[in-house]
């Protein structure tokens, strides 16, 4: 691999997390791998990497099952969300193959909504401060120094209930004698969910050519923790919603497939990737009970990126294809329950904007050394 070019170009496009946000209420919040991406990876023994990951995204587009129902919007019913997240990441070369990661994530959202306010005026709840925090290790099968143009890695990562599961806000003509009421925010913008989840990570690529490549993500998120005690206050809705009285604490998974190709020598590179994100109907391990919008989204991803020197910043923007909200447990145990078909809805988002910064500082690369694949001193 001798083009300095591609390389950086790697770099910088697997700077992007492997899952950077469910688009819309499917997700209970932003969440990203817990390994800090692929980019970690390629340090060198010693090396530290700072890098920044920003994502915004504006969910109002309601499914039921892969249905739209467009009249949401045209009557003025539509839930809306808007959010902003941010990941602060530290990664350090354990050795040339190990490495080792921790991420510092903050969130901003905003909900408008008739529904939660007495349907009788649309109103804005809020939630913002420190999310669930991760630390992560993943290990190269094959030495990046022997083997720069193909590989394949594996992750562990945990996620920490550090975000406010709880978080509160101002509820319009819904508290005694229809006045307002302090009550939890609605777990789409919860910043945590309150379980102490494990997470699978597995990353790859293969060089094709000096400028063109193949790459992929992928990760699993396993939340033990049923449910956590948080009231979504649904039940007042419907008696028939009491077994969605409590936030769930549920799995999520995403996967990432997709292409590079640089552009000669002025640092710049196009990636193209197809993701497949989100909520599963049931946890893996423990118990799936509780309020949860299980759904996912299939995108298409087009990116720009560009490396100067230590410094690599990575564009994308995943664009929704397919968007799915299917029953969930809930759904079916009032089914059952009354005989009426019951299927809940989501909001979706129509795209994600999707930008990282990444710095690499700390030992530098030995003159004699094999050429790291992923980082060209001096470019």
């Amino acid at each position: 691999m001798k083009n300095p070019y591609f390389l950086s170009l790697m770099a910088s496009l697997l700077l992007l997390p492997l899952m950077g946000a469910a688009q819309g209420c499917v997700a209970i919040r932003h969440f990203s791998s817990c390994g800090g991406g692929s980019h970690s990876a390629t340090l060198l023994k010693g090396q530290w990497q700072a890098s920044t990951n920003y994502r915004y995204f504006k969910s109002f587009r309601h499914f039921r099952g892969r249905e739209e129902e467009p009249d949401r919007v045209a009557n003025n019913t539509e839930v809306v969300n808007y959010s902003h997240a941010l990941d602060l990441t530290l990664n350090y070369g354990i050795n040339d193959r190990l490495f080792a990661s921790v991420t510092l994530p903050f969130v901003y959202n905003d909900r408008s909504s008739l529904y939660e306010h007495g349907r009788s005026e649309r109103r804005l709840t809020s939630s913002r401060g420190l999310a669930d925090a991760r630390i992560g290790a993943g290990y190269w099968l094959l030495s990046p120094q022997k083997s720069p143009t193909a590989n394949l890695a594996f992750g562990l990562g945990l996620k920490l209930p550090t975000g406010n599961y709880r978080a509160t806000d101002l509820f319009y003509n819904v508290g005694p004698d229809g006045g307002p009421e302090e009550r939890p925010v609605d777990q789409s913008i919860q910043p945590g969910d309150g379980g102490v989840g494990l997470a699978l990570e597995l990353q790859g690529f293969r060089a094709m050519g000096t400028r063109f490549a193949l790459f992929g993500s992928g990760f699993y998120l396993l939340n033990p923790r049923e449910v956590n005690g948080t009231r979504t206050y649904r039940e007042t809705l419907s008696p028939l919603l009491v077994n969605e009285s409590i936030m769930s604490v549920p799995d999520q998974f995403a996967l990432r497939a997709g292409a590079s190709y640089t552009l000669g020598s002025s640092g710049l590179g196009l990636l193209g990737a197809l993701r497949y994100e989100g909520v599963p109907v049931q946890d893996l391990i423990g118990g799936s009970s509780g309020f949860r919008r299980p759904g996912s989204v299939v995108s298409a991803e087009p990116g720009l990126s560009y490396m100067k020197k230590s410094t690599s910043i990575t564009l994308s923007v995943p664009v929704a294809l397919l968007r799915n909200r299917p029953q969930s447990i809930t759904d079916l145990e009032i089914e059952q329950a009354t005989g009426q078909p019951r299927n809940g809805d989501a909001a979706f988002a129509d795209y994600l904007i999707n930008l990282s910064v990444s710095y690499r500082f700390g030992k530098k690369q030995p003159a004699a050394a094999p050429a790291d694949p992923f980082f060209v001193p001096g470019n």
